[in-house]
């Protein structure tokens, strides 16, 4: 997607995510109830006048709950990323619009997760990441294989300070 280009000289992509495919597991399923509903009900309308009109008044009613209840959560997961760098993390997510937030790794100060029995079944969880200033702290939750992440983001943080302490003497 282009991330390289946006990485300052020396800087390199360690490690991009999206959420966990959980954040898209209703909508999918929302998506085989309405399309079997849909597929009923065509079935049903009885044939003679009106029925052209009924059916496509089904087919509209469907796309528009199918573009809302599938298509934009879907897109939402997918437009959703979590990089990290080796100097900072950094989030990105929008649709039509885009958003960012990005964590220097040397302002970090604490990065934890956790996750319940589901999450663990499934390999998701919530990472906190506490940082020095005036965000604070940033909670992300659905994180896929969130101990690796965790423990990959505290090595980076640490790899971070080193580096800058090097640089100091």
């Amino acid at each position: 997607m282009g991330w390289e280009d946006q990485l300052a000289d020396g800087e390199r992509s360690v490690l991009v995510v999206h959420p966990h495919w959980k954040t898209v597991l209703w909508p999918i399923l929302g998506f085989i109830v309405v399309v079997l509903a849909a597929a009923v009900l065509l079935v049903i309308i009885p044939a003679g006048r009106g029925a052209a009109l009924a059916r496509i008044a089904v087919g509209v009613v469907v796309v528009a709950v199918l573009l809302f209840w599938f298509l934009i959560p879907l897109l939402r997961w997918r437009t959703t990323t979590y990089q990290l760098t080796t100097r900072r993390f950094r989030l990105r997510r929008g649709i039509l619009s885009r958003s960012g937030r990005d964590f220097p790794l040397n302002r970090i100060s604490d990065v934890s997760f956790s996750h319940g029995l589901i999450d663990r079944l499934l390999g998701t969880g919530r990472l906190t990441i506490e940082s020095a200033g005036e965000h604070g702290q940033l909670v992300l939750t659905e994180i896929p294989d969130v101990e690796q992440v965790q423990a990959t983001l505290f090595q980076l943080v640490e790899d971070e300070h080193q580096r800058l302490a090097r640089e100091e003497r």
